[in-house]
Parts: structure tokens; C-alpha cells; sequence
């Protein structure tokens, strides 16, 4: 069964609702969702004090920043499929070591943890095709990619 949540289908429905807009019409372009769990999104003025010990991601939090603590933990879910999947999830900086995710259930899922190690500022990458590959000759074929980006504070 497949993990959809009200939340999961609300950042989908705003995804869809942002397609064919104009960027650079001088107001703020960036929409964000309110954070969730312990997900946190600090603002460049924010001390440590505002970080958390646990953050937990999705494709939702695309584009975001978020900090977390020395020592805490960073986990992240992204839900494709099988004709869709997500890459492997890369970390470039410093400041996060790789743990144990777990297991990946669904085919096309791509699943990371992370633990603050030092302070440090750390890009998560992944991608995955925005539309399924053609099965058969004379289907329509698509080259878009779908990037996924995160950034990692810690503190």
C-alpha cells in the first residue's frame, strides 16, 4: 500500500497549481509548506537555539533549509515508482555522516538517514524522470527531470 498522507496530496496539488507561472515578477516566487515533525526552516538570522535533533523529510521539502543539531539525526523519504523512481540520495559538504536508512518497500523509493557530526553545511541531491518511459514503439517519450534538493545545517 502506498503511503499518501492529506499533506502528501496538498504540496502535489500546489506543485500542479505553480506550472505555467512566471518567475521574477518581483514579489517573492518561493512558496514553502509550514514545517512538519521536526522539520524546521530557519531564516539566515537564526541561531543554533532554532535547529532541532530530528528531521524528517520528504519530496515536499524540496528547496528548503533546514538545521539540526550536533549529534541529531536527519532522515528522508522519496516516494516514486516503479515506472518513476528516485535516484540514490547524495550529501556534499561536511557535517553528516551516513547511518542506516533501513529498507526500501516500494520500488522506485529512494530512503537516507543521516547524523550531525560537526558543524558543517551539507546539499542533498536526488532526481528522478518527470514522466514514465514509453513501453512500446510510437509512444511519446519524455526527457524531463524531476531534482530534488535539500540544504543541511548543522550546528
Amino acid at each position: 500500500m502506498r503511503r499518501t498522507t492529506p499533506f502528501a496530496l496538498t504540496a502535489a496539488a500546489l506543485l500542479l497549481a505553480g506550472c505555467g507561472s512566471q518567475e521574477g515578477t518581483g514579489s517573492s516566487d518561493k512558496v514553502s509548506a509550514p514545517p512538519r515533525g521536526g522539520t524546521q526552516t530557519p531564516s539566515p538570522g537564526r541561531s543554533a537555539g532554532d535547529c532541532t535533533g530530528q528531521a524528517e523529510l520528504t519530496a515536499a521539502d524540496h528547496g528548503r533549509t533546514v538545521c539540526v543539531t550536533e549529534g541529531g539525526e536527519v532522515r528522508l523519504t522519496l516516494d516514486g515508482t516503479r515506472a518513476r523512481p528516485w535516484k540514490p540520495v547524495t550529501a556534499s559538504g561536511g557535517g553528516l555522516e551516513a547511518i542506516n536508512a533501513g529498507f526500501v518497500l516500494q520500488p522506485g523509493d529512494a530512503t537516507a538517514a543521516y547524523r550531525a557530526v560537526a558543524a558543517g553545511t551539507v546539499r542533498l541531491t536526488s532526481s528522478r524522470p518527470l514522466c514514465a518511459q514509453p513501453t512500446a514503439p510510437g509512444q511519446v517519450s519524455c526527457k524531463g527531470i524531476e531534482e530534488w534538493t535539500v540544504t543541511v545545517r548543522v550546528e
